[in-house]
């Protein structure tokens, strides 16, 4: 080996540890968004992301372009939605979905690169120009799936909070309390889950001045969730139309504890369909090798003799 390939190994390593000891001290930071009460709540981000955000800003060039202005837009409504407002802009996601494929691209495709030139005589070799494309290609899609997936985890928490929460207010409301405290006193006495955080929030933009028709629109449209904005916009009517808000708390609390029911009957419907396929790859196959396997042993045994 000459003295420039040590040399050049020597680099390589040297790259890799300095590479390999930022994502160890990138990987303890601990990421928080900020609530309405003030209080702070851990968020997680994926590995890349906090490896990345510092040099979003290089792209602030390119991104203050018009032609980025709506899906900047989206963006924000998606991260405000998934629960992530003042720890990701959507200015700084969009350079994300930018620099993953870029720069933590380069660093697959130069490890698979690196393993080739060390494994030279393998099926490796042959599949070096598959798996960059591949590996690419997954981290241009990466962002999206990771917040498209925190999206579908928090509606998920709402889902099952809902009607729980709709029930304690409504007992509240019929027992004589007014719709804000009763909301206070939810807040106050559950955990802090993601309905929470948007209820205590538009408790605490109705405190400040704003109307509830207003409040309750503002956390309609900032979740999305289509079972929260059937309760926000029938309350939104009741004041309108100035009909007792327990009534209509009752109404939704049923409709919330039906459609709860469906989903499950739903999923109940959908299991046997979904163990179709391993009980087709790896049930039957065994039973197979199980009944099969002696027939099979003593024939290969008689041809033998």
């Amino acid at each position: 080996m000459t003295g420039i390939e040590i040399a050049l190994m020597a680099t390589w390593c040297l790259a890799a540890a300095g590479l390999a000891g930022y994502a160890a001290s990138v990987a303890k930071e601990v990421t928080y968004v900020t609530l309405a009460d003030g209080r702070r709540q851990e968020r997680s981000l994926p590995l890349s992301f906090k490896m990345l955000i510092p040099f979003v800003g290089n792209l602030d060039g390119i991104l203050s372009r018009p032609a980025f202005a709506e899906r900047i837009a989206l963006a924000d409504r998606m991260l405000v939605s998934g629960g992530y407002e003042g720890l990701l802009s959507g200015r700084e996601f969009t350079a994300l979905k930018f620099l993953c494929p870029i720069v933590m691209g380069a660093i697959w495709c130069l490890v698979i690169v690196l393993c080739g030139v060390a494994i030279p005589d393998s099926l490796f070799v042959s599949m070096r120009l598959p798996l960059c494309a591949f590996g690419i290609i997954l981290l241009c899609l990466q962002p999206t799936i990771w917040l498209r997936g925190a999206i579908k985890k928090r509606h998920a928490s709402i889902v099952r909070a809902l009607p729980f929460v709709l029930d304690i207010l409504t007992l509240s409301v019929e027992a004589g309390m007014d719709f804000i405290s009763a909301l206070q006193r939810n807040c106050e006495s559950r955990k802090m889950d993601p309905l929470n955080e948007e209820l205590l929030r538009m408790t605490k933009e109705i405190q400040v001045g704003s109307s509830r028709k207003a409040a309750l629109k503002g956390m309609a449209d900032r979740v999305g969730q289509p079972d929260l904005k059937s309760v926000a916009y029938a309350l939104i009517q009741a004041d309108e139309l100035g009909v007792s808000i327990g009534s209509i708390l009752r109404i939704q609390s049923d409709q919330m504890r039906s459609r709860r029911f469906d989903r499950a009957e739903k999923l109940a419907n959908e299991a046997p369909t979904k163990m179709l396929g391993p009980l087709m790859l790896c049930i039957f196959p065994a039973v197979f090798v199980i009944l099969l396997g002696p027939v099979v042993v003593q024939a290969m045994k008689g041809l033998l003799k």
